[in-house]
Parts: C-alpha cells; sequence; structure tokens
C-alpha cells in the first residue's frame, strides 16, 4: 500500500507548510492532485492512496497557521493565493511530477483551490475583502508556474462575506458561530465545540450583539475568539465568481441541492472562461447523501474525479459549459439549465417553461392563515423545527398549502417567490420556506430563501425571493407547503426591524406584516421533457 510521507513546502517568506506526499508505484514522472486544507491533512490519507493507486502522485497540505503548518491563521487573507502558487511550482519541479497539477479542495479547502487557480500579478488580491489591505508575502512574485492546469471546486465556500451573508443580506448566525467555535482562532479543530456551549448554554445564540457573541461563547469555549467581529466587517460579495471568465483551466464545480452555499457553486460554473462541468447531487455541504436513499442514487464521486481529471489533462475537454442535476434520491439525473447547447447536440432536459403557483388559488397555493401576522424577535420562527401553528389566531408566519400532485413532479433549476407584501418597520427580513408533504403528511424541506428589504414602513413592496436551485421528484400525491416568515432563527440572526446593523442592534421590536395572495405566487423549474442522462460522462466530454 501507498503510504504518504511528510514534506515541507517552502514558500516566498520562509515558511515550510506540512505536506503529506503520495506516490503511485513505479518511477516515471505523473500528474499530481494537490489538496490544501485548515482541517487537517490527516484526513486525507485514504483520498490520497485512491488518487495514487489510479496513477497520480497526491498532496494534502496543512494551511498556513493550522495543524502541522507554522504562522499565523487568517481566513481568507491573500497568504493563501501565495502559498498556493509556491506548492504548484514546487510540486512541479519534483522529479516524480510530469509537470501536470490539479488543485482539489472541498469547502474552505476548495477556496484555496480557486485562488491558486486564478493566481495573477494583479486579480487573485482581494477575494474575500481583507485580503485587498493584507496581499500576502511575495504577492507580486507570482506567476504562471503557480497555477495549476485544472481544478475541482467541491462545495465551494468562496469567501468570508459569501460565508457570513445570505445573497440578499441576512447573517448566516448558527452556520459561521459553529464554523468559529471549531476552527477561528486555534492551530487545530473540534467540530462538537459550538454543540458543547449550546449544551451549557442554550441560549447562547441569543445573545446581543452579535458581535460580541464570541465573548459569551469564549465561555463556554475557555478560549477567545478575538477574529469573530472581524468576519461581519466585509461586505464585498463576488470578486471570486467576477475573476471566474478570466480563467481557461478546466473547472469541474461540484455542489449540492442541500449545501447551502449551492448557489456560488452554480455562479462559478456558468462565469467560468474555461470548460466548466457542474455535479449538483442531492447532497448537503458534506457531500453525503441520505443513509436510507436506494444504491441507485449514490455517486462514486472519487472514480468520477479521476475520470475528470484524466480528460481534463489530456485536452479532451470541449470548451463548453455543461452539467448535471440529480433529481433527488431517485437516481436519475438531468442536464442542467444553462448548458451550452451545441448545433449538432440533442437539446438538454431544463425548465424551458416556468410552472407558476399563484396564492390564494385553489390550483395553486391556498392561504391557510396569516396574511397578517406578526413577526417577533422575541419568539421568532425557528430554522430547527419544521412543525406549523395549527390555527392562525396568533399568526407568526402566512402559511399555505397546495392540492396533491396529480402526478410526479420533476424539478431541476431555480425557483423563486414573488411576493407583495408590508412590513410597518424600516427594516424586514422575508424568509420563505418551501416543504415537500408526503400523502401521510411526512415533511421534507424542499426550498429555502431569505432576503432583507429596508423601505418606508407601511409601503407594499413587490419582493423576489430566491429560493436556490432544485433536483427533486416529487411523487404524485405530494402536497407543496409554503411558509412566509421574517425570521429563520437560529440558522439567521434576527433583525431587530429598528433599522439598527443585526450584527450591533442590542434592542428588538416586533413587526407586523402583511401578505396579499393578488400578485403573489411561487415560480418552479419543472423538467419539460423526461430524457435523463448519465453524470460522468456528460460532465467528462
Amino acid at each position: 500500500m501507498n503510504t504518504p510521507r511528510t514534506v515541507y513546502v517552502p514558500t516566498p517568506d520562509g515558511t515550510a507548510l506540512a505536506t503529506d506526499v503520495c506516490l503511485p508505484d513505479g518511477t516515471r514522472p505523473v500528474p499530481s492532485v494537490l489538496i490544501r486544507t485548515p482541517y487537517g491533512r490527516d484526513a486525507h490519507r485514504a483520498e490520497l492512496r485512491g488518487w495514487a493507486a489510479h496513477g497520480f502522485a497526491a498532496l494534502a497540505q496543512d494551511v498556513r497557521g493550522r495543524h502541522g503548518s507554522p504562522g499565523e491563521w487568517h481566513p481568507y487573507r491573500g497568504h493563501e493565493t501565495v502559498d498556493g502558487a509556491a506548492t504548484v511550482a514546487w510540486t512541479r519541479a519534483q522529479e516524480w511530477s510530469n509537470g501536470e497539477v490539479v488543485a482539489v479542495g472541498a469547502s474552505y479547502a476548495a477556496y484555496c483551490a480557486l485562488v491558486t487557480a486564478l493566481a495573477a500579478r494583479d486579480t487573485a488580491r482581494d477575494t474575500a475583502g481583507e485580503a485587498a489591505r493584507d496581499p500576502g508575502p511575495g504577492a507580486d512574485d507570482l506567476d504562471r508556474d503557480g497555477v495549476p492546469d485544472a481544478v475541482i471546486a467541491a462545495v465551494p465556500a468562496i469567501g468570508l462575506a459569501e460565508t457570513a451573508r445570505e445573497p440578499g443580506g441576512p447573517e448566516r448566525l448558527w452556520a459561521r458561530a459553529g464554523w468559529w467555535a471549531a476552527h477561528g482562532d486555534r492551530r487545530d479543530s473540534d467540530p462538537d465545540a459550538l454543540a458543547r456551549a449550546l449544551a451549557d448554554d442554550p441560549r447562547l445564540l441569543e445573545h446581543l450583539p452579535v458581535a460580541r457573541l464570541a465573548e459569551r461563547l469564549a465561555e463556554g469555549l475557555g478560549r477567545e475568539l478575538p477574529s469573530w467581529p472581524g468576519l461581519w466587517a466585509g461586505r464585498g460579495r463576488g470578486r471570486l465568481v467576477a475573476l471566474a471568465p478570466t480563467a481557461r483551466l478546466p473547472l469541474l464545480a461540484v455542489g449540492g441541492t442541500r449545501d447551502p452555499f449551492a448557489e456560488d457553486t452554480v455562479a462559478l460554473w456558468r462565469g467560468w472562461g474555461g470548460p466548466s462541468r457542474l455535479l449538483l447531487g442531492p447532497w448537503g455541504h458534506r457531500l453525503t447523501a441520505d443513509p436510507a436513499a436506494p444504491p441507485r442514487a449514490r455517486v462514486n464521486l472519487g472514480a468520477l474525479y479521476v475520470r475528470w481529471a484524466r480528460a481534463a489533462l489530456a485536452g479532451r475537454l470541449e470548451l463548453t459549459r455543461h452539467g448535471v442535476i440529480a433529481l433527488g434520491d431517485s437516481g436519475r439525473w438531468c442536464s442542467a439549465p444553462g448548458s451550452t447547447v451545441t448545433p449538432d447536440a440533442t437539446p438538454p432536459d431544463r425548465p424551458e417553461t416556468e410552472c407558476r403557483w399563484p396564492f390564494g388559488s385553489p390550483t395553486g397555493l391556498r392561504l391557510l392563515h396569516g396574511a397578517e401576522f406578526s413577526a417577533d424577535p422575541d419568539r421568532p420562527v425557528r430554522s430547527d423545527d419544521l412543525a406549523v401553528p395549527a390555527d392562525g389566531d396568533r399568526a407568526d408566519r402566512c402559511l399555505l398549502l397546495s392540492p396533491p400532485l396529480p402526478r410526479p413532479l420533476d424539478l431541476a433549476g431555480a425557483a423563486v417567490a414573488r411576493i407583495n407584501v408590508t412590513a410597518d418597520t424600516p427594516s424586514a427580513d422575508w424568509a420563505v420556506r418551501l416543504t415537500a408533504l408526503d400523502p401521510s403528511g411526512h415533511a421534507d424541506p424542499l426550498a429555502f430563501g431569505i432576503v432583507r428589504r429596508t423601505g418606508p414602513p407601511g409601503e407594499a413592496a413587490d419582493i423576489t425571493v430566491p429560493l436556490g436551485t432544485l433536483g427533486r421528484r416529487l411523487p404524485a400525491g405530494t402536497r407543496l407547503r409554503a411558509e412566509i416568515a421574517g425570521h429563520h432563527f437560529p440558522a439567521h440572526a434576527r433583525n431587530p426591524h429598528t433599522g439598527e446593523d443585526p450584527v450591533t442592534a442590542t434592542r428588538l421590536a416586533p413587526s407586523r406584516r402583511t401578505v396579499d395572495p393578488r400578485g403573489s405566487a411561487l415560480h418552479l423549474p419543472v423538467v419539460a421533457r423526461r430524457r435523463y442522462v448519465e453524470p460522468a460522462p456528460e460532465i467528462c466530454r
């Protein structure tokens, strides 16, 4: 069995980064795969052996300041660009390398792969807001020797601002508190840190202001989190996506329809300048399927990555954009909307016509209650509870329900809710949660979106709430339940409704809301033609 060995790769400022290298059998030069991670290179040893078994030299490196690598740990700073470029150049100089390098990573490691792939003297300096002030040691020394030949970015967390806030503004409280408790301001990781803190202090995430939550969290963790306030300072989104059209190397973007960063994955794929492929499966951020899913719904990602990497390095990928979306756990896949249509190709399955579900209609979404409701931040609608109130006497949300589907429905593509609403406060969050109810009444989350609107109190507004990219097959008899609320806590910080920044606010106020069914509707992307594709051939062509 191939055994990884640890080496220390130098960077321009002299910091040597701990790197495990696993080589295939034989003596001929081979292509390389590089993983740069803050989560511990040891966790990738089986993955390295898998790549090596398929003829690749495989490297896993602890990023600066984490686990076995010295230096200071500053998430999303410019040193990731410089350190990645230095490691690619070092890899190419080794006698076992044939010069070809594929940068690979998931979550933050996908960010590392992407900034390395987009590295140039003046393009990747400000990929996350803070890098402009700290481009990193040796930033002016970047050259093409440090740019890989292809990149596999799985569930990419592509920037500080992107991970901190939704595109529509609301703050991602639960996820960021969990990540910072587990990984922030420390050399190693403690994945269960937030769970233990919440067990001791169940109301921890209610602490105000959010900017000083770390002070209370520190009591449970037994350590300080000085970088927590800086997480909320950056608001510049989309820098990597803006750089994507400048790329010429192949990209494989992998995501899950249940991943909170799925829309960033899709945007990256759509904007990429080189051959780009999208694989969007029925997964969450860990790229794991439901344990109860049938075997046909599972994909061997390792084998697929190897096949794609070989095609990319051999120059066999068409200079086009292709992608596939899984229809939930059905085991069926269809072409992703936005895939390139070539003149001689069969038109891909795409939702060519939206299916509109009007509010207040017996054939769309029937209003159960809550056309008028109160969004009270002291009693917020919970993100971790799918139960809904049985009556509307004290409505905390608008609740709507569809009739049973007369036939199975395939959904693939972007969904939105367009709502006509009024709030009596200067700032209001509008959260839309869509749930699929099977004939027995079992609730399964289907889609979610949240946006923030500021404006004169009492002024009616037409608001579009993106609900993300769907990939599902809904069986006949399914009902759709839609909820419109003012909060989605603790996944998102509570809007105080005072007009103050939710990160610094200490005073909360209730907000009276109205939803006008007239002009409000749910728009779902229905696959019009049931022609299915196999994921591996589609993304490797």
